[in-house]
Order: structure tokens, then sequence, then C-alpha cells
């Protein structure tokens, strides 16, 4: 599978989403929808960003019981997108039916990948250790929830991509890496706690990375994306 920078259309509007994306007409974009703009929005923005010959990962992280989650993918399975994800803490039987259900929304047609988050970027040692009450290193947990991941059948996790070694060492290199938190030299780290540039990341072996703010918050977006771009692909080679 081809690797990819996949861009955050972290806005809360269609409107917004298309005045952003107009001078990146003709690029071809991997883009991520996630809460703040899906739940505005709907379906109709991602028929859009089909239309617009856009791949899509669909960012909403669900968490709930098996069934639930099983019905809920089985929808958005129908949607055309090409990634979607669920949060690994809910655990092996959830993951299990998360990819069950997409595989009857899809119908015989491509499925979305499927793939688990593992702690956010925004979590640290201490958040973890005292506030989500896992004990241990933060490289542990994640580690432990890729593994769980692959044995529910899912195609990779999201992690940091300062966790990317140990999860290819632990689950194989197939094993889809998809690693936000990625910042250009210089660039504020906001609310993100475990960061990386997105050469470094490809040292890691992150096979996606996701960049928000670093281009969405650019006075060029489409030069700091392929600034980004290109750092990422000399690094692949």
């Amino acid at each position: 599978m081809e690797k990819d920078v996949i861009i955050a259309l972290d806005f809360a509007s269609t409107n917004e989403v298309k005045e952003f994306l107009q001078p990146f007409k003709g690029e071809p974009l991997y883009v991520k929808v996630g809460m703040e703009l899906y739940y505005q929005t709907g379906p109709a923005l991602l028929e859009w960003l089909k239309q617009e010959n856009y791949r899509i990962f669909l960012d909403l992280k669900l968490h709930d019981i098996p069934n639930t989650v099983k019905k809920a993918m089985q929808g958005l399975a129908t949607l055309g997108v090409d990634m979607v994800n669920v949060h690994a803490a809910g655990g092996i039987s959830m993951m299990h039916a998360a990819k069950e259900g997409l595989e009857i929304g899809a119908s015989g047609s491509h499925r979305p990948l499927c793939i688990a988050v593992t702690q956010l970027t925004s979590t640290s040692k201490q958040v973890m250790n005292e506030e989500i009450l896992l004990a241990g290193e933060v490289q542990e947990i994640v580690r432990a929830y890729a593994t769980h991941a692959k044995q529910a059948g899912l195609d990779g996790v999201v992690s940091s991509a300062l966790e990317v070694p140990t999860i290819k060492e632990a689950c194989g290199q197939p094993f889809l890496t998809v690693t936000p938190g990625i910042r250009l030299l210089g660039d504020a780290t906001q609310d993100q706690k475990r960061v990386v540039t997105p050469d470094k990341a490809c040292q890691l072996g992150s096979d996606f990375i996701v960049v928000g703010r670093s281009i969405t918050q650019a006075k060029d977006p489409l030069a700091r994306y392929r600034e980004v771009k290109q750092l990422w692909e000399d690094n692949n080679q």
C-alpha cells in the first residue's frame, strides 16, 4: 500500500472546507474528516469530497458495546470512505465486531480500512497513569493495544510515530501505522504531547502521517503541504 500524507480538515463547516481546498484543485489528496466536521455536515460533505476524487479517512473513533459498533460500522461502510477507526480500549470483541460490520456493509465491494486508536497523541504518561488509570509506560500500553487490534483482525492502529517501531516489532511490517502529532520544526505543538517531524515519522516507519494545523493554519497551505509531502517522499525513497 502506498504511504501517504493525510490532511486533517479541522474545520466546522462545508464552506470552510471548500474554501481551504480551493487552491488544492487537482492535487490527489488524502483527507481526514473528524468528529467536529462530520457532526456538523454529515454524509453530504463526504459525497462532495468523493466527487473531488479525494480519499477519505473518517475519524470518528467508535467506542461502544460490540453490537452497537457493528451496526454503526455497517452504516459507515456504505459511505464510500477509505478508512475508519475505533478505540482499541473497547476490547478485542468490539474491534472484531467493527470489522464484521464493515464487511457486511461493504457487501462485496471494497471495505474501508479499519484501524484502532491506541493512545491519543495528546496523552502523556502522567495522564495515562493517573487519570486513565493505566499503569506502565506509554510504549507498553500502545504495544499491547496494537497486538489486540491485530488479533481482532484490524488493518492497523493510530499512534504517535514514536511508538511505531515497537508496533512493527510486535505486529509485523504489513500492519499499518497511522500517526498524527506531526509538526514541522518551529511549529507550535498546541495540545499534542508526543510529536515528531514528517521526516522523523518516516524514519520511524509510519505508513501514513496525519497533518492538521501545520498545514491548515499556514499562510500558504498548499506550499506547506508540498513541503511536508517532499519531506515525506524524500525519506520514503
